[in-house]
C-alpha cells in the first residue's frame, strides 16, 4: 500500500467531510465520530463534490439531489445515486491522517 498524507485530522471537524488531492485523486476524508473515511469526492449521480455534503450515521448525503452513501462501502443507500463510489483505506499517524489512493476497498474504480 501506498499511504500519502492526506490532510491534519484536526482540519476535519466531528461529522463533515474536507476535499483534499491525494495523488492525482480528488478526495472526501469524511470523520464520523472518531472515525475517519475517504471516498472520492464525487458523487455517482451528478459528477458533483461530496465533501460539501453532511456527513452522519456513517453516510455522506450529496447536496444536490440528496442521495447517500455509505462511508465504509461506497454504496448508494438513497436514490436518485444508483451506482457506487469509490472508497479508500485511511490510516491515523499521529495527528495526520493518510490515504492510499492505489488500491480501493470496494473494488469501484475511481474516475479521475
Amino acid at each position: 500500500m501506498a499511504f500519502e498524507r492526506a490532510c491534519a485530522a484536526a482540519d476535519v471537524p466531528t461529522d463533515t467531510a474536507v476535499a483534499v488531492k491525494v495523488g492525482s485523486l480528488e478526495v472526501a476524508v469524511a470523520r464520523d465520530g472518531e472515525t475517519f473515511y475517504a471516498l472520492e469526492d464525487l458523487c455517482s449521480h451528478a459528477a458533483v463534490a461530496l465533501s460539501e455534503g453532511e456527513v452522519s450515521d456513517c453516510r455522506i448525503e450529496c447536496w444536490l439531489h440528496g442521495s447517500e452513501f455509505d462511508l465504509r462501502t461506497g454504496e448508494p443507500s438513497g436514490l436518485p445515486a444508483t451506482e457506487p463510489v469509490a472508497t479508500f483505506p485511511v490510516e491515523v499517524r499521529g495527528d495526520d491522517v493518510y490515504v492510499d489512493v492505489s488500491t480501493t476497498l470496494n473494488g469501484v474504480r475511481p474516475s479521475g
